[in-house]
Order: C-alpha cells, then sequence, then structure tokens
C-alpha cells in the first residue's frame, strides 16, 4: 500500500514538473500594438505591413521561409522542375480550414487563379503575372506553368497564401475580407474597426501552435503611446519603433528592443510624368540634396545603413559597384538654378503616419535648402495606398516610401515599382522595362545579375527614383517575448515563445 501511494505521489510529481513550466509560463493573450489597422485581411489584396502582420497568421502559404531566409515547406511539402516553365507541387493531406473544412488541391489551384486574375485587380498581381496556369494534377498535387522561365516564382510564393474556394464562393470578396477563414496557426475572432482585431489560437492546427489562446493586434499611430503601452504593461510587442523611443526602452523594467535590417528599402518617389519633377535637372538637384548618411546617423540612429540602389544585400539582384549621388548642396542648388522658375513651382511630399516623420520633415527642409517648395501632405494609410498603386494620374509629384516584396528577389521589388503594368510605377521607359522582361526570363543567374545590373545603372542615371536606406526595423516587445525578427518582416506568432 505504502509502495502503491509513493508510486502515484511520485507519478503525480513527474507530471507535475512535465506540465506545471509550461503552464507557469504562459500567456493566454498577447496584445501587439501596430500603427494602423489593416487595410485588408484578405492576403489578396493588400501585403502593408499592418495588414501582413495580422493575415499571415490566419492562412498558411504554400511555401514559406524559415528564420535563416531559407526557403521551405508549409502546405507543399516537396517540388519539382517538370520543365523549365512547369513546377509541380506536392501538398499536405492533413490540413483543414478553420471551418472544419479539409485544404484541397483545389483551394490551391483557386488561390492562384483568383490572385493572377487581372479582373480581380489585386495590387499584388505584378509579383505573380508571370504564372498563367494552375492546375490539379492529382489529389495532392498542383501544378503551375509560366508564360517562360521563371526564376523568381519560389520567391514570389512564400507569400502566397491559400484561401478556401467554398467560402469565397459563397460570401463573395467584400464579406471574406471582414470575416476571413483560413488554416493557419490562429484563427479570425473579430474586428473592431478603427480599434483591433482579435484573433484565435487554432488548437487543430497541424503544424506549431500558437503560443497564446488570444491576440489583439491594435491601432495606435503615435509611437510615444506605443512605447508608453510597454512601459506600462498593456502591451507586449510595438511595431515600427524610431530610435529615439528605442533609446527609452534601453533601461526599462518591463520592455526591450527587438531590431534586425530587413529586405525593406526606404526611397524617395517622384512621378516623372508631372511638373517639377519631370525635368531631369530637378530630379538630379533632389538626388545631391538629400544627406542620406545624414538621415541615418543623425536622426535614425544607425539602425539603418545608406543604400545607391533600389535593393538590400538581402535580395537577389543586389549588385556591388552601383555610384549614386552624394550630398552635395551647392550642385543641388546650382541645378535648380539651371531648370529656372518651373522649379519653383510647389512640390506635394505625400506620407502617411506609418512612416517616420523625423525622416520626412527632414527632407522636406534637404529639398527646400536646395531651393525647392515642397509640402508635406500627410493621409491614412489606406488613401496612401489607392494614390500611389493607381497609376500615373494618381502618384503624387513625391512619396516617401519603404518598398519590400516579402520574396528577397529583385524582381519584387523593381518590377512593380519600374514596370508600365504595374499601378505602381510612372517611369515609362523602355529600356528599362525590356531589362526588367529579360531579368524575369532567364534562369541564368549571372545574366540575371548583369541585367540587374543595367537597371540599376540606369535608374542611377534617370532618377526615376531615390534610393534611400536599407530599413532597420525596431521593435519594442514586453521582457517575456522570446522572438527574432526577420529580414522579410514576417511576425509569426507561432515562433514566439514566452518566458517570464
Amino acid at each position: 500500500m505504502v509502495r502503491r501511494g509513493r508510486g502515484l505521489a511520485a507519478a503525480l510529481l513527474g507530471l507535475c514538473l512535465a506540465v506545471a513550466p509550461g503552464a507557469l509560463l504562459a500567456k493566454e493573450k498577447l496584445t501587439v500594438d501596430l500603427v494602423n489597422e489593416p487595410s485588408s485581411l484578405d492576403p489578396h489584396v493588400q501585403w502593408n505591413p499592418d495588414s501582413y502582420y495580422v493575415y499571415r497568421n490566419i492562412f498558411d502559404n504554400l511555401i514559406t521561409r524559415d528564420d535563416k531566409g531559407d526557403i521551405v515547406p508549409q502546405i507543399a511539402t516537396s517540388w519539382k522542375y517538370l520543365s523549365d516553365t512547369e513546377i509541380e507541387f506536392t501538398l499536405r493531406d492533413d490540413v483543414t480550414f478553420h471551418d472544419g473544412q479539409k485544404l484541397t488541391a483545389e483551394d490551391v489551384a483557386f488561390s492562384v487563379q483568383r490572385i493572377t486574375d487581372p479582373k480581380f485587380a489585386s495590387p499584388q498581381l505584378g509579383q505573380f503575372n508571370k504564372i498563367v496556369k494552375a492546375e490539379v494534377t492529382g489529389p495532392t498535387t498542383v501544378k503551375l506553368t509560366t508564360d517562360g522561365p521563371y526564376p523568381a516564382l519560389l520567391g514570389q510564393l512564400v507569400k502566397l497564401s491559400i484561401v478556401p474556394k467554398h467560402v469565397v464562393d459563397a460570401v463573395g470578396k467584400d464579406a471574406f475580407n471582414l470575416k476571413p477563414v483560413g488554416s493557419g496557426p490562429y484563427k479570425f475572432e473579430g474586428w473592431q474597426r478603427g480599434v483591433q482585431v482579435t484573433l484565435a489560437a487554432n488548437d487543430k492546427y497541424w503544424g506549431a501552435k500558437g503560443p497564446f489562446a488570444s491576440v489583439a493586434f491594435r491601432a495606435v499611430p503615435d509611437a510615444a503611446t506605443r512605447v508608453a503601452n510597454l512601459q506600462a504593461g498593456t502591451s507586449d510587442l510595438a511595431v515600427t519603433l524610431d530610435s529615439d523611443l528605442a533609446a527609452q526602452l534601453k533601461n526599462s523594467p518591463k520592455a526591450k528592443v527587438l531590431s534586425v535590417l530587413t529586405e525593406r528599402v526606404a526611397y524617395l518617389a517622384m512621378n516623372i510624368q508631372k511638373p517639377p519633377v519631370n525635368d531631369p535637372k530637378v530630379r538630379e538637384a533632389v538626388a545631391y540634396a538629400i544627406d542620406k548618411d545624414g538621415l541615418v546617423e543623425g536622426i535614425l540612429g544607425g539602425y539603418d545603413k545608406a543604400v545607391p540602389e533600389m535593393l538590400s544585400p538581402a535580395h537577389v539582384g543586389w549588385v556591388e559597384g552601383i555610384e549614386a549621388r552624394s550630398y552635395d548642396l551647392a550642385k543641388a542648388k546650382a541645378l535648380i538654378t539651371e531648370a529656372g522658375s518651373k522649379a519653383k513651382q510647389p512640390i506635394s511630399l505625400l506620407t502617411s503616419p506609418v512612416y517616420d516623420q523625423r525622416v520626412v520633415q527632414a527632407i522636406q527642409q534637404m529639398l527646400s535648402e536646395a531651393g525647392l517648395t515642397v509640402n508635406i501632405e500627410m493621409t491614412d494609410m489606406a488613401n496612401w495606398l489607392k494614390q500611389m498603386q493607381s497609376g500615373p494620374g494618381s502618384i503624387p509629384q513625391m512619396a516617401f516610401s519603404r518598398w519590400s516584396c516579402a520574396c528577397q528577389d529583385a524582381d519584387g521589388v523593381l518590377f512593380p515599382l519600374l514596370h508600365s503594368s504595374s499601378g505602381w510605377a510612372n517611369a515609362q521607359d523602355p529600356e528599362v522595362e525590356r531589362l526588367l522582361i529579360e531579368a524575369r526570363q532567364t534562369l541564368d543567374e549571372k545574366k540575371r545579375l548583369s541585367l540587374y545590373r543595367a537597371v540599376h545603372e540606369r535608374v542611377a542615371k534617370e532618377l526615376f527614383l531615390v534610393p534611400l536606406y536599407q530599413v532597420g526595423i525596431i521593435y519594442g516587445a514586453a521582457k517575456g517575448l522570446q522572438w527574432q525578427p526577420t529580414p522579410n518582416e514576417s511576425m509569426f506568432l507561432n515562433r514566439m515563445t514566452w518566458k517570464d
């Protein structure tokens, strides 16, 4: 009897040791402060950060990247090239959507067809329009066909989310955006407009489970408030901090700083179809007037890194030796003088609260010192996106922007920004467009780099835009949150842990 009692006690103690630590360290609810509420929860519409942070956890992708940046399986377990233009994916057969229905090969093919349908008009179309066919080839296989060799295909597919055909067909695009159904580690719970989106852990998820029972993504436009929330313990993770605010967290008893150099590149967009920036001399003056190192070291606290081209070293397509104009205020002033009275025309510089306004204001001052008249126009992110991706007629004279394709390939950056088939583009330069088409159609890595070098050189000469710096993103986090940010800025909740 004594032995049995001791055995039972030992068993109970073993059970406690196995369970109690996790229970003690568990955190039921994670609160994340974003800048804005998502502009979309439909993953085939926007991929701006505030949307991407949320819906990336609701949906699974065909393939994904691990924390090292390597492309790894997700819904697809493996893939093989059948030819230079055909690739077949083998899919998991144990995945269910949040409504309980099984994810099938039909859902994968439908998701590709949906985002590549010109009538659907996805702002991401330029990322996927090389795909001309998606077809089911077996119970767990799907074949994609491209209109020529496409070396960036896998890099693009890491952000292709799988949506349920039966739900989208039943409710339509607008209703699906309001109440998305995915297969990811978290399921949609509610959207209080202007306040927060709430997700709940998917206990039936096929992969690594989410560590938090629920997650609230709140819209907190003021960065100082995001920091105050961390210090007060009312939030656990805050995005898009600047270096001044990060300094406030260095000695905080409740919070810490997490940062990483990302694949995102900050740049000054210019609509070269609109005066006065349609004048090459004005654009050249703009390039000379901006002190990139001053922005990075003087304002951004050294978290970022000046770049001479519209890519970061994290991208395939980055090349060494591109020469950008260095800061020279005297040359900038001289060019403005040469351009004459038309250079005095007021210029609107579009921005949004999601961007660091210290940088935007510094750029305004630098351009003003060169002799330009620049007025900052502030708008919410949804309107910023509408203006910036609606073609040359709607794109403003200037805008501050930061671009990431989440694919780490030049095609995902340069093609949408410079090719006239994209709503983001206004350059309308035949030479650049020829180079971009060639680069996205060759599997020869050396040839691709040569073509992208020519694109970078052309951009540096004509200044369709001015690359500024590789963005070092800064997060504030509660002391207990264990998470390593990655260059592609994917906030995978099920890769986080909590330790008090």
